[in-house]
């Protein structure tokens, strides 16, 4: 962020980069702050650091108090994977908010939405597995989320990847359109997320064969430079500006075409799921297993293991501007 003249020899020469820790550095974090609790016997430092793909140690540190706070309000003599887990959620989407009572008609409508998610997920090869589905209201504005379990670290993703996760995040706003006929504001952040994945792919990675093998990423404003002298403007020219922008369309176009495709051909599992989710508020893994069994056989794809638990709520519905 400081003026290249900074960072000439001699004198800030030196850059020292201090990245996420990996699941090894995470699991050395953990032995620092599990000390001032008490763990259920067994449980391994390994298991939760395997929760926590991408959490620096301050997030670990809040983690670790959170677990402590939620066994703590069970009357738990210890604290267990499930509290840390439930603490995991608690962190990225926000503590419960069963007070936020929501009408009948917006109950369906997430309910189906989060399940279009997880439906989508589960039939799409190369992605991560669902480990929970919920309709309870978190945060300031989560109304409802899906979990899907990273199986590791990952530092390169692949163009088949990186549009698998569009299509996901799409799921949610192609089943609100096959369920109800129209839009709704609660996708309002998996549009956005899938828009920026979608340039990035155009404008930054080269992935789109139009434009070929080059970048057009926005340069970044320097720290000393003044506002409105040195706007960050992109590199390439107007008319190459108009493919970029129509090639971002045609990603995100294809991918809700995909996941419109998917959940028409498990419209019985899908309407099926979410009228269950609606009775029960939550889905866990096991709950999962049936339902993803139905969509591979709907899709043809086969039944393969799952990977061991690593959260990351990736979608969910949204009020706007939450």
């Amino acid at each position: 962020m400081l003026d290249p003249a900074l960072l000439r020899a001699g004198r800030f020469d030196r850059q020292i980069s201090v990245d996420r820790p990996d699941k090894n550095g995470r699991v050395a974090i953990l032995n620092v702050h599990l000390k001032k609790i008490k763990l259920e016997k067994g449980l391994d430092p390994t298991q939760i650091a395997a929760l926590t793909p991408g959490f620096t140690g301050a997030d670990l540190a809040n983690l670790v108090n959170e677990a402590a706070v939620v066994a703590t309000r069970r009357y738990a003599q210890a604290v267990s994977l499930d509290d840390f887990v439930a603490a995991v959620e608690r962190v990225i989407a926000g503590p419960e908010k069963r007070k936020r009572l929501l009408n009948p008609r917006e109950r369906r409508i997430v309910a189906h939405h989060e399940m279009g998610h997880a439906i989508v997920a589960m039939a799409l090869p190369e992605t991560d597995p669902i480990k929970k589905v919920s309709i309870i209201p978190r945060g300031l504005g989560t109304l409802g989320y899906t979990m899907q379990m990273p199986t590791e670290d990952r530092y390169l993703m692949t163009r088949t990847e990186l549009m698998n996760r569009i299509t996901v995040l799409l799921g949610g706003r192609a089943a609100e359109m096959a369920a109800f006929g129209e839009a709704t504001t609660g996708a309002a952040d998996d549009l956005q997320r899938a828009t920026e994945m979608a340039r990035a792919m155009v404008a930054r990675y080269g992935m789109e064969p139009t434009l070929g093998q080059a970048s057009f990423a926005a340069e970044r404003p320097r720290y000393l430079d003044l506002p409105g002298l040195s706007p960050m403007q992109s590199e390439a020219s107007e008319e190459t500006n108009a493919k970029i922008d129509a090639a971002i369309r045609k990603l995100v176009d294809e991918a809700f075409g995909r996941a419109t495709s998917l959940l028409q051909a498990c419209a019985a599992v899908h309407r099926e799921s979410a009228q269950r989710l609606l009775e029960k508020e939550t889905f866990s893994e096991e709950d999962l297993a049936p339902i993803r069994a139905a969509v591979l056989d709907r899709v043809g794809r086969p039944l393969m293991a799952t990977a061991g638990p690593a959260p990351r709520i990736v979608a969910g519905a949204h009020q706007p501007d939450s």
